[in-house]
């Protein structure tokens, strides 16, 4: 709605536009008299208005020179003149100081309303415009997020660019760093609290520590912080001149520059925890030429990332994690295998052997590699077994194991171990509860007992004996429910042991033999080599 202010010192003028005008029906919400100039900037002062009518010719000050006041403190105000001079010298000034329109004495209501009609159409065009822009200012700082957040997973990804296209685009999206700099990033975990939020609240603490970590190290580094395409934040910091022009006056550049920026690490960590009541793990990379090696910068310190958990903040110019000597996970492999528990439906058992591989990986602190081989061992157990039931994925879980619906799985012990247990956990109900209809009871007690008793004493006979059926009759309720004969099965697990201690252990081929229930080590060689496709003595010396 307009408000609208009538100035004339002959008051009989204002109250007659006032009582004779329908100001309602013209979208005036409000009328406004005043008898002077000087009235007029008083009430404006307390009321703003959108549209003035002032008469010329008043004691005191004239309506030019209250049009002339008004212009210079409220530039919006439509200001429209009335006088009973026709005289072209005003008409002129007018002009001069940009009156909306000038109107003569005695006032014609329809010229009135004509006029006051413009000038509240001009109001309503300029306010769309004002809108428009502020739309626009909105949607271009929205499109220059995105396109910033698509930059930086470009070049996180190893997209290259020219040194022309790199600084039209740093320039366009209003970027800070410059091309050929030297510069350090940042991988950025939340902590375990954090990881307990939903979606929604995540996001919103991962804008928070965003908006924090450019107030921390902006004042002494230009930066760049987005979200990294594997569920991690990612700050790219370059020195400003004039910090790099104080630490060269040190006697050591490169010791002066850890301290500044391990100070600043150490002030982001503490303000994260202050304000936002969490912690935050970070992986500080080399200092790397941007933006040519970002995406070398980036891989490094995904490579390390998943060792952070226990240690807060890692520099990997360190390189601490580079010295260690890669180690196989032998509670991952040692039998039975998870595949032979999901198989056999002991899901304690096998719940018990995922917390005992996870427990393993958090004592070592071992690398992401580890973590990616966890992943797709375990991933590849649940998928092996849900489709052996006739069953997809998607159907026990909507995203299936696609990384790419949550790549942050891989990223730490922590969240692939919830990861892997959630899962278990859907695979004990909605097998459990297919269970009648795809394996009977007597097959997993089957597979329960092999599993324990891989000697001589374990055969098709001495099963059947222990769940009270004849040899024939169970043999045939096997095949029939898992498409596999029983002594088939027997074998196979037999192999798989013989397999983990040829790897795993310095026994002797014949007492692996022994172990397991042969009576001939070349027996045993021979179904080996049937299995695997090598002898024992040529698979465990290639």
């Amino acid at each position: 709605m307009i408000d609208i202010m009538l100035v004339d010192d002959e008051t009989y003028v204002t109250e007659s536009l006032a009582k004779t005008i329908p100001w309602a029906e013209l979208g005036i919400r409000q009328v406004i008299q005043a008898s002077s100039a000087a009235e007029a900037l008083l009430l404006m002062e307390r009321q703003p208005v959108d549209i003035l009518v002032t008469d010329i010719r008043m004691p005191d000050m004239s309506g030019l020179q209250l049009i002339e006041k008004v212009a210079q403190q409220w530039p919006n105000v439509r200001c429209m003149l009335l006088t009973g001079h026709s005289d072209f010298e005003y008409a002129k000034r007018a002009i001069q100081l940009q009156a909306f329109d000038y109107i003569l004495k005695p006032v014609d209501d329809d010229e009135f309303v004509v006029s006051l009609t413009n000038a509240i159409e001009s109001l309503k065009d300029e306010w769309e415009q004002a809108e428009k822009f502020n739309k626009l200012v909105y949607y271009r700082k929205a499109d220059i997020a995105v396109l910033r957040s698509s930059l930086l997973r470009d070049l996180l990804l190893g997209r290259r660019l020219s040194a022309k296209a790199s600084g039209e685009k740093l320039a366009l999206y209003e970027i800070p760093l410059r091309i050929e700099d030297s510069a350090v990033m940042m991988l950025i975990q939340l902590g375990r609290r954090f990881a307990e939020m939903d979606h929604h609240s995540i996001s919103l603490m991962e804008y928070a520590v965003g908006n924090i970590a450019e107030e921390v190290f902006g004042g002494q580094y230009d930066v760049w912080h987005g979200k990294a395409p594997h569920d991690c934040l990612v700050l790219i910091a370059s020195l400003k001149p004039e910090t790099e022009k104080r630490l060269l006056q040190e006697q050591s550049f490169e010791k002066a520059r850890r301290a500044e920026l391990e100070e600043a690490v150490r002030l982001f960590r503490r303000h994260v925890e202050n304000y936002l009541k969490g912690d935050i793990s970070l992986v500080i990379t080399e200092w790397f030429t941007f933006p040519d090696d970002v995406s070398a910068a980036y891989r490094a310190g995904l490579g390390a990332i998943g060792t952070t958990e226990g240690e807060g903040t890692v520099f990997l110019e360190d390189a601490a994690h580079d010295r260690r000597t890669a180690r196989s996970l032998d509670a991952l492999y040692k039998p039975p295998t998870l595949i032979h528990l999901l198989e056999s439906k002991q899901w304690d058992a096998a719940g018990r052997k995922i917390a005992e591989v996870f427990d393993e990986l958090e004592k070592s602190g071992d690398s992401r590699e580890h973590l990616y081989e966890v992943y797709f061992s375990v991933s590849n157990a649940f998928m092996y077994v849900v489709h052996k039931q006739g069953h997809y994925m998607h159907q026990i879980d909507h995203a299936g194991l696609d990384l790419l619906a949550d790549p942050g799985i891989v990223l730490s012990v922590g969240k692939l171990r919830a990861w892997a247990a959630g899962m278990l956990e859907k695979l004990r109900r909605e097998l459990s509860a297919s269970d009648k209809h795809a394996r009977s009871y007597i097959v997993s007690k089957v597979q329960e007992l092999v599993s324990r008793d891989l000697g001589g004493e374990t055969s098709v006979k001495t099963i059947a004996d222990r769940v009270y059926l004849h040899p024939v009759y169970l043999s045939k309720i096997y095949k029939a429910e898992t498409g596999e004969s029983l002594g088939d099965y027997i074998i196979r697990m037999r192999m798989e042991r013989a397999l983990y201690l040829l790897k795993h252990t310095n026994k002797k081929i014949y007492e692996i033999t022994a172990e397991l229930g042969y009576q001939n080590p070349q027996y045993f060689s021979k179904m080996f080599k049937k299995h695997y496709g090598l002898a024992p003595n040529e698979f465990r010396d290639p």
